[in-house]
């Protein structure tokens, strides 16, 4: 099992903004700020979304698409580079008015309003393809120093 001790870095607080897309502000902010790896947690609510499953017979992403308004029980994620751009790793959970939930890994959401804590740490990780899951995941490189 790969891994990596990191030195905790900055800390932030972001409220994204409404109209904008969720995952894309904290792409964004990350660029601004020069965070190479980090880790997030947020709340809020948006105005729709797209939530990709990850079907692991066939190894393909399954897209659902959502026009409606949710709450954003709970958003949390990555920042790593992908292919030599800043990827927010995002899933979610998306409460309707009636209490039922969708969830999973987020494409995109509009966001109504969100808050998000974002911990940067001491490092940068990479994301490389995985034979095994036909995923990117970390690297090896990334998660022993390298």
């Amino acid at each position: 099992m790969p891994y990596r001790q990191f030195e905790g870095g900055r800390e932030y607080l972001l409220r994204l903004e409404n109209g904008r897309d969720w995952r894309g502000q904290i792409e964004e902010f990350a660029d601004e700020e020069g965070i190479d790896a980090a880790w997030f947690n947020g709340m809020g609510a948006a105005t729709d979304a797209t939530i990709w499953f990850y079907d692991q017979d066939t190894k393909e992403y399954l897209p659902k698409e959502f026009d409606e308004p949710f709450e954003v029980a709970a958003a949390v994620g990555n920042v790593s580079f992908l292919d030599g751009e800043r990827f927010a790793h995002t899933h979610v959970l998306l409460t309707r008015e009636d209490g039922s939930t969708v969830g999973g890994h987020l494409d995109s959401a509009t966001a109504f309003a969100g808050e998000v804590y974002v911990r940067e740490f001491d490092g940068r990780v990479e994301r490389e393809h995985d034979e095994t899951t036909d995923l990117d995941l970390w690297s090896d490189d990334s998660l022993d120093g390298s």
